[in-house]
């Protein structure tokens, strides 16, 4: 299992599309990710759980990877943050 903390650096943080990009990665996974938010835990496979945690800008979340492709989930998730969703960053 890997464990991966990452900080929302877009404006809007979280919201529609962002939690849809998540979900294009994570959907597409054999592993099993949760994404962790202030104490709440979601499957980050679920765009309605991804949304539910109303994730602001500047917020730290962490993602559980477990499976097969753990390494992989992590390095495209990396990617996606590091590009701040393709938004404009904070």
């Amino acid at each position: 299992m890997i464990t991966k903390i990452f900080t929302v650096s877009n404006k809007l943080g979280i919201h529609a599309r962002p939690a849809g990009m998540i979900v294009d990665i994570t959907g597409q996974a054999k592993s099993d990710v949760s994404i962790v938010f202030e104490g709440s835990k979601a499957n980050a496979k679920s765009i309605l759980n991804v949304m539910m945690l109303a994730i602001p800008a500047g917020s730290e979340v962490k993602f559980e990877i477990d499976g097969d492709d753990e390494e992989l989930v992590v390095q495209q998730l990396e990617k996606l943050f590091d590009d701040h969703f393709n938004e404009e960053p904070c």
